[in-house]
């Protein structure tokens, strides 16, 4: 077998390990206890331009037309400041890609054409011409797009996405732009560059310093007080915040009931990825 051969069975092999990782990870996360605080939502760029901090947040619309919602807990925004001030001293500026997300929000990811068509076409590759079935599919979707209320943290209110930037514009190497979904995606991936390592490292040490957790199988991912934060690091107690709709006027919560069921009906799931391999049939 060639060297190229080796490498792509390699790193076939280590995308397959580590969505199975991700989907234990979500298993568990479906049954983490959550003692939901009703801690109101705070703007953040209000707190921004409160905290006196340079910060840069993402002008792309969300899926399906939406607004951003740049939304934290009120209980995380000192945390989320200090991040933002050691960024800056550093000479980088924070970019925050995404945050809060309504149940709409997340439930458009799943069915959004670049992340679930990537997706796809990352099965087909890891599966190398073995028949495809449509429960694998299912799970690698469900590896990095939560399916429930209950497992998008962002929907608890207490989660971020992030790029990070220097003064002139360029965007710090961490292996690959938000939203990279590939075998480059977890944080510690062997498959990216020492300095992009290095970078993934410093950029979670800053996080980490304000107790904010790092999720492993994405590298832009950043959370706490929920029950990836609190299983992360093993606590033992139930998760602060759990999944809530908000009034963004009054920044007042409401806990979602019953946030286990599935924001998409599977069987819609398995309907567009039969409709979606039929489109990538013909466009070979």
């Amino acid at each position: 077998m060639s060297s190229k051969g080796r490498d792509d069975q390699a790193r076939r092999a280590y995308w397959t390990r580590l969505m199975d990782e991700a989907a234990t990870f979500a298993e568990r996360m479906v049954d983490y206890p959550v003692k939901e605080c009703r801690e109101p939502m705070v703007s953040l760029t209000d707190a921004v331009k409160d905290g006196g901090v340079e910060v840069t947040f993402s002008s792309r619309p969300h899926v399906e037309g939406h607004e951003r919602m740049y939304f934290l807990r009120s209980g995380l925004i000192d945390d989320f400041i200090g991040v933002s001030r050691e960024m800056n001293n550093r000479g980088w500026k924070l970019q925050v890609e995404d945050a809060f997300r309504s149940r709409s929000m997340q439930a458009g990811l799943a069915r959004q054409g670049y992340t679930f068509d990537v997706i796809l076409k990352r099965v087909l590759w890891e599966l190398d011409g073995k028949s495809l079935e449509p429960n694998l599919v299912l799970r690698r979707i469900g590896s990095l797009i939560a399916l429930s209320p209950k497992l998008g943290t962002h929907m608890s209110g207490s989660a971020i996405d992030i790029s990070v930037f220097r003064y002139d514009g360029t965007e710090l190497d961490r292996g690959g732009a938000y939203l990279e979904m590939s075998e480059l995606t977890p944080m510690d991936s062997p498959f990216v560059s020492s300095s992009a390592h290095q970078n993934r490292k410093q950029i979670t040490d800053i996080f980490e310093g304000s107790g904010f957790s790092a999720y492993p199988y994405e590298f832009w991912h950043y959370c706490k007080g929920d029950a990836y934060d609190a299983y992360l690091h093993s606590t033992n107690q139930p998760a602060r915040y759990g999944a809530i709709d908000f009034d963004p006027l009054t920044g007042q919560v409401s806990p979602i009931q019953h946030p286990g069921e599935p924001l998409n009906s599977i069987d819609d799931i398995r309907q567009m990825i039969e409709e979606r391999l039929e489109r990538i049939d013909r466009s070979d």
